[in-house]
């Protein structure tokens, strides 16, 4: 009998849907330094059944998309309700190669006030990508504080709600040719 959990798994995993798993794996690799493990074809010889790489200790899983499974990827969903979250050595550097390999850049790396330095990145397939280093140990009843600042400066930083409703306004008349008269 084999093991409950096999060999180079954790106890919950990571299985997504790429476009092209392929081309999936080749990004990753570049971006993140990811070893595939295996990949398999297609009863025909074409696309990827099922397919595993290594990102530092945690394999992920991955297929193409597939209407026949109701496999889509988050792009052909319009967006996705979870994102992969990868500590890594430096995450300055591994940006950077993640952007040369052609990772979109959804937030460059900052340090977080949970003690994390962050940034945050997608693939081609709609898949968000946080990675992060660790950079701090921030006791408990630190981090409370630190978060509610935070949460106050995202708020003074954040557009009004009338703001933006102006704005569309205004936008919406330089459409039509309205000119603002005040």
């Amino acid at each position: 009998m084999g093991l409950p959990i096999p060999e180079g798994f954790q106890a919950v995993n990571v299985y997504i849907v790429d476009g092209d798993s392929v081309e999936a794996l080749a990004l990753y690799e570049k971006a993140f330094g990811a070893k595939t493990r295996m990949r398999m074809p297609g009863p025909d010889g074409e696309g990827t059944v099922h397919a595993e790489c290594r990102i530092g200790d945690s394999t992920v899983m991955m297929t193409d998309e597939n209407e026949a499974w109701k496999a889509r990827t988050p792009k052909s969903l319009g967006g996705s309700g979870a994102s992969l979250y990868v500590y890594v050595d430096d995450v300055d550097a591994v940006f950077e190669q993640a952007r040369e390999a052609g990772m979109e850049v959804m937030a460059p790396p900052m340090d977080q006030f949970y003690g994390d330095r962050t940034c945050r990145l997608k693939d081609p397939w709609g898949h968000e990508w946080s990675l992060g280093t660790h950079i701090e140990d921030v006791p408990p009843d630190e981090i409370e504080g630190r978060a509610k600042e935070h949460m106050e400066k995202m708020a003074l930083a954040a557009p009004s709600p009338g703001d933006e409703e102006a704005e569309e306004v205004e936008e919406a008349g330089e459409e039509a040719g309205v000119e603002d008269d005040a």
